[in-house]
């Protein structure tokens, strides 16, 4: 058999294929982190669902915020 370079790679090929896996690998990383986020989401969700009505009625936080303003009339 003769070696005709068939599976020899350039440096160019070798240096395209390290920064294809490197992008797949972030790819994959990040993909991994949003459905990590989704799923956690989604427990809090599911926990919401739960708990019983009365605990979703609540006053609003704001409350203390929302003064009503009284305006004088002379």
């Amino acid at each position: 058999m003769t070696d005709d370079g068939y599976f020899r790679e350039s440096r160019f090929a070798t240096l395209s294929a390290w920064g294809l896996t490197q992008m797949l690998k972030g790819a994959v990383y990040a993909a991994a982190f949003l459905l990590a986020c989704g799923l956690l989401l989604w427990g809090l969700w599911a926990l919401g669902q739960l708990l019983p009505p009365e605990s979703k009625q609540a006053p609003s936080p704001y409350g203390a915020i929302e003064v009503p303003v009284e305006r004088h009339i002379a």
